[in-house]
């Protein structure tokens, strides 16, 4: 049986760092892995109504660049190991779509940074890892 993790990943150097140690560790738990990102798209305010304004889906193509960046960039950790994964793009709060991966991989394991690239440098967790401590309904391992 080969064990799943799923890893978060965001492009930031904390989730780096995590991808790192998928890297190393990876093939000594016999494990394979699924790349998520998630691509949040915020409702907007708009300053003369409280009407949030939602942004129209990601494209297809905007969908394919993104994954591109994903695999080529963000999983070469990976690839140089030679660890077998998989790359997942979803739209959506990042804790709920890692969440989401990690159930429907049937995940043993979710791996991500202590931070992301959102602002709040002073907190010590990022709000995706805090979550995740709270909901995740499988082992979590955040990497400093």
């Amino acid at each position: 049986m080969t064990a799943k993790i799923v890893l978060a990943v965001d492009g930031s150097e904390h989730c780096a760092r995590a991808t790192h140690w998928c890297a190393e560790h990876a093939t000594a738990l016999g494990a394979r892995v699924v790349v998520v990102h998630a691509v949040d798209m915020p409702n907007v305010m708009a300053s003369s109504s409280a009407i949030p304004f939602v942004p129209p889906p990601l494209s297809p193509a905007q969908l394919a660049d993104i994954h591109d960046v994903v695999a080529r960039d963000w999983c070469k950790p990976l690839v140089d190991a030679g660890i077998e994964h998989q790359v997942v793009i979803s739209e959506g709060r990042p804790s709920e779509v890692v969440m989401e991966a990690a159930e429907a991989a049937q995940a043993d394991l979710i791996v991500c940074g202590r931070r992301g690239r959102g602002g709040f440098a002073e907190l010590l967790l990022g709000s995706t890892s805090h979550e995740l401590t709270h909901r995740a309904q499988v082992p979590l391992l955040i990497v400093p």
